[in-house]
């Protein structure tokens, strides 16, 4: 189901994003957090219940006004307090629905712009580190799995493997390309894409077999029967200038531009929050 996701999404976002290259990160980076931020207001005024939203905020902010006016009566100060909690919990209640809506989308939007724009091919020359995590349920032990490097690729070092089915290989960037690594386990055998040098563009960090290959769709994700459990590869956090950058620093900007545009667009668009 994740790598039908992924694949459905990437085709529609490789078509979208970096209009102007991915050179001009900023771009994408400022428009689609906004595009986030709109789309979410218009879920909020289709699926919330719009009235009991703006109920509860004025029943909280009347426990407040309570509080304030009625501080030195600590009974008083009480109920208003409970009060103000009850209607908070309302508050909540009648977020949920529209948060549930968007988390999907959200999602996929934030995980392409950070496949996109969170890192940089690996530099020509320098060295890093692959790592294979086994299932523990596979029937194949770390001594199993071997590793075939492509023309432009080499083995810095013998590769380190652990009782527990970890397995590191360091490689060497000896030319530009978008190579591809092959791993065979057994009767299994799975690739592994490394971006080295050239042009900035999407960069396949790590290929899982668990949820979080939704977060990473530069690549299929490890089928469920898969021999390996992880297939990761160390990159360089891109440089986005006066933008914050690594996952983090999009994570970051993404939710406090989506975040900004929501607040200061939600009077013309008629929503309350």
């Amino acid at each position: 189901m994740v790598g039908r996701w992924n694949a459905v999404s990437s085709a529609v976002f490789d078509a979208l994003l970096a209009p102007l290259g991915h050179e001009a990160a900023w771009f994408d980076l400022l428009l689609w957090p906004v595009l986030a931020g709109v789309l979410a207001l218009v879920v909020y005024k289709r699926v919330s219940d719009q009235k009991g939203i703006a109920r509860a905020k004025g029943r909280i902010a009347g426990a407040l006004y309570e509080i304030r006016l009625f501080r030195h009566d600590p009974v008083a100060v009480v109920v208003a307090t409970a009060r103000a909690l009850v209607q908070n919990a309302v508050y909540v209640g009648h977020n949920l629905l529209p948060l549930a809506v968007l988390l999907v989308p959200m999602l996929a939007v934030l995980a392409q712009l950070e496949a996109n724009y969170a890192f940089a091919p690996a530099r020509v020359g320098s060295v890093q580190l692959l790592e294979v995590r086994l299932d523990p349920k596979a029937e194949v032990g770390p001594r199993d799995v071997v590793l075939q490097v492509p023309e432009g690729v080499a083995l810095d070092a013998p590769p380190v493997r652990t009782p527990d089915g970890e397995i590191y290989w360091r490689l060497r960037a000896e030319a530009a390309g978008d190579h591809r690594l092959v791993l065979r386990m057994g009767d299994e055998t799975l690739e592994k894409a490394w971006a080295v040098g050239g042009e900035l563009r999407k960069v396949p960090v790590k290929r899982t077999k668990s949820w979080e290959a939704f977060l990473y769709p530069g690549e299929p994700a490890l089928a469920a029967d898969s021999a390996a459990r992880l297939v990761a590869l160390e990159y360089p956090e891109r440089d986005l200038g006066l933008l914050p950058g690594g996952e983090l620093g999009i994570l970051a900007l993404f939710f406090g531009v989506s975040l900004a545009a929501g607040f200061a667009l939600k009077g013309p668009l008629g929503v309350t929050l």
